[in-house]
């Protein structure tokens, strides 16, 4: 009886991924083991000291406003996800499908332009705009509205949350929607469907996974940002962000705020992986 040779391990490919295992061991798995095994210190006279306790712990996930933070970022983190991509779907869907090529890279390139700026030079730019002496209420005055108060309210966060994610969601979405097989929508339109419905059946589910993706970056980006909803919310109701500021300003408590960050971990990588589940699930009858 002939037996099957084990496959050997490739040598050459498995030299070129060890950079890249190394700078997740080092730089990713390393500090989120750490910042685990922290949330089990406990603090002493403003110094943490090695334990096993699950003080933090009890002390952090008992607590009323632990909860309400939580949910509440994930309450504007949703509804800056939805806006985001609502927003950016028509201007995708004229890139992808009424411009000509070269208006498209143009478009890219200056979309991308905003991320040479700092974000919090950006954020910092919208004071001018918001304030109730800023551009916005002063147009409004010229036909009798205003003046509203938009800074340091969740309007602020929001438009804080669309400056730092809308561009990246217009990009993949205009990417993605960009590779649709355009013989696929003229047989649609053949067929007799309208323009909404070949949307809706034709276009929408051949986009699917990049939509997903572009809704995944947004919400992780909204998620976790601290500057949007600090400098133009007001942190009026604070986020976890925040709460993680808040929590090492008191009394230096490190483990408590690290048990903030696990939820917050916990909760991105369960969005992230139910999205690409969705995102690349077959639909019925698919092989």
């Amino acid at each position: 009886m002939s037996t099957t040779p084990e496959p050997r391990p490739n040598i050459y490919a498995l030299t070129w991924r060890l950079p890249i295992i190394f700078w997740q061991l080092v730089f990713f798995v390393g500090p989120v083991l750490f910042m685990v095994a922290m949330s089990f210190f406990l603090v002493k006279n403003y110094r943490m000291t090695e334990a096993f306790e699950f003080v933090n712990w009890g002390r952090m996930l008992t607590r009323g406003f632990f909860w309400d933070s939580y949910w509440y970022t994930v309450f504007i983190a949703t509804v800056s996800t939805v806006c985001a991509m609502c927003i950016a779907f028509p201007a995708a869907f004229a890139l992808a499908f009424r411009a000509s090529e070269s208006t498209r890279r143009w478009a890219i390139f200056l979309l991308i332009i905003p991320f040479f700026t700092s974000y919090l030079v950006r954020t910092f730019s919208w004071f001018v705009i918001l304030s109730e002496s800023g551009v916005v209420n002063a147009i409004l005055g010229y036909v009798g509205l205003g003046p509203y108060t938009m800074l340091n309210t969740n309007f602020g966060t929001l438009v804080g949350y669309m400056t730092l994610t809308l561009p990246l969601v217009v990009i993949l979405q205009t990417v993605t929607m960009a590779n649709i097989d355009k013989n696929l929508i003229e047989a649609a339109r053949n067929l007799g469907c309208s323009p909404l419905r070949t949307i809706w059946q034709v276009i929408i589910p051949l986009a699917k996974t990049g939509l997903i993706i572009a809704a995944i970056f947004c919400f992780i980006l909204s998620f976790g940002d601290f500057v949007a909803p600090f400098y133009l919310g007001g942190s009026q109701e604070p986020t976890l962000p925040i709460l993680i500021l808040d929590t090492t300003k008191s009394g230096q408590q490190w483990p408590r705020a690290a048990v903030v960050a696990i939820m917050m971990m916990l909760t991105l990588f369960a969005i992230a992986f139910t999205g690409i589940a969705l995102a690349y699930r077959k639909g019925k009858g698919a092989k």
